[in-house]
């Protein structure tokens, strides 16, 4: 029964530490980098993270550098009931807070595609900012969550 237990303590362990990819720079938190699965047509593909600034000073996320012919960072704005991407030239991350790219806000634009982004996909990406520097990160590309169902990766 010990040796049942280990062995499942020991699973536990290494999948809570394959499925977190948390990244720190400066006083920076970069939680769960992420990208959806694509269609094989798609000429883009959205990336998601979490930012958390633990400082007392502001900080800027400037750039994000992948291996595609143009990343940027872009916003969603609705006028009208028209939901439009509108390209976002710096993102302000305010000191003590958090700042959410997910669907619907803002988020990574991955374009030019080749070829479609597949789940289990590594996406290796360089995140520039103001302060804290640059920092290599790697977006992982899961499954487009069916509709209702939460892409909330705040525990990861």
């Amino acid at each position: 029964m010990k040796t049942l237990l280990t062995l499942a303590s020991a699973l536990i362990l290494s999948t809570g530490i394959a499925t977190a990819h948390d990244y720190t720079v400066g006083d920076l938190e970069i939680m769960h980098p992420m990208a959806f699965e694509t269609p094989k047509m798609a000429k883009a593909g959205a990336g998601f993270l979490m930012i958390t600034n633990t400082g007392d000073t502001d900080d800027v996320l400037l750039e994000v550098r992948a291996d595609f012919p143009k990343v940027e960072i872009h916003t969603t704005e609705e006028t009208d009931g028209v939901a439009k991407m509108m390209h976002v030239e710096k993102l302000p991350i305010p000191a003590g807070e958090s700042v959410k790219l997910a669907p619907g806000g803002y988020h990574v634009m991955f374009m030019g595609l080749s070829s479609q982004l597949e789940e289990g996909q590594k996406i290796p990406a360089t995140l520039v900012f103001e302060n804290a520097g640059e920092i290599e990160v790697t977006f992982n590309v899961e499954t487009r969550p069916e509709d209702g169902e939460s892409m909330d990766h705040s525990n990861h």
